[in-house]
């Protein structure tokens, strides 16, 4: 593992960052390009990453242009000549109604978290191949296979990373690239400050909406999802199993009782009661009852 050359995407914060970091302790003079928007952000965690023996290059990239992400190979072969393992781990969660997102929100949702991992992937398989060799990770998530109100446009990105993943993984099996997924459940990092800075961008006036009650409920998801977030650390070691393991499994669940979950909302329970269970959560019960109000005669 020491001379792998390891391509992480959204490595400046959360299970990108915590990521580089455990590789970098685990296997000391491993050579790692780290990439994100935060220039600033990524200098710092590269500079933690050298200090354990880490070799590391930081290219900034926005994924969301995708004649930046097709970038990332060429200078990532500059650079170190290989590469080994990618981590597509970059993306964010557009929460909210579907009826009231922007398409130019719904559009840079599929950008970040779909187009450019497809992009960038695209321009690693030639050099896998050529090298007879590789690994592709895709970070998922729970939500990539179970969807759930005001998630409508992240869940899909995720499903739609999910497909690709196993198109991926019978397509490249002849040329010994192997595809896993990462599926974390809640995890204790800046994604709901993020999803909720996107909300309020995206949609206006969001307490004037026939969806108030729900909105005021999104505030508190992180409250209620924090007894079982798992830390980023606990994340990055399963992403490490998948590129250690001699045969590694087309999905790996990283969420308490995560598999218990899927089988549950997919297989076990009736449609009907998956839907009350989510719209309870996420508080279109409360968007139900608030219609319902302002729908009776006054006076």
């Amino acid at each position: 593992m020491i001379s792998k050359v390891v391509l992480i995407t959204g490595a400046s914060a959360g299970i990108g960052a915590g990521l580089a970091l455990a590789l970098a302790q685990r296997f000391p003079g491993i050579r790692l390009v780290l990439t994100a928007r935060r220039a600033d952000k990524l200098a710092e965690i590269a500079e933690q990453c050298q200090k354990v023996g880490a070799e590391v290059r930081v290219i900034v990239a926005d994924l969301a242009q995708i004649d930046q992400v097709q970038t990332l190979a060429q200078q990532t072969l500059e650079q170190f000549g290989q590469i080994d393992i990618l981590v597509n781990n970059a993306g964010y969660g557009q929460m909210g109604p579907v009826e009231l997102i922007p398409i130019a929100a719904c559009k840079r949702q599929y950008d970040v978290n779909v187009f450019g991992m497809l992009a960038l992937t695209q321009q690693v398989i030639p050099v896998m191949r050529n090298q007879g060799q590789g690994r592709i990770i895709n970070i998922s998530s729970i939500g990539g296979r179970i969807p759930f109100p005001f998630g409508g446009l992240y869940s899909s990105s995720k499903f739609a990373l999910e497909t690709l993943s196993d198109v991926l993984r019978m397509e490249l099996e002849p040329f010994n690239i192997q595809v896993s997924v990462v599926e974390p459940g809640p995890v204790s990092t800046e994604f709901f400050d993020v999803a909720a800075t996107e909300a309020k961008r995206a949609i206006a006036h969001p307490l004037e909406t026939p969806y108030r009650a729900a909105f005021e409920n999104l505030e508190n998801l992180e409250a209620l999802t924090s007894s079982r977030a798992w830390t980023v650390e606990q994340v990055a070691e399963i992403v490490i199993k998948a590129m250690t393991a001699s045969r590694p499994r087309p999905r790996y669940v990283a969420a308490t009782s995560g598999n218990l979950l899927l089988f549950l909302m997919r297989k076990a329970l009736p449609t009907w009661a998956v839907d009350k269970f989510w719209q309870r959560f996420y508080g279109i019960d409360r968007v139900a009852k608030d219609w319902k109000q302002k729908q009776q005669p006054k006076g």
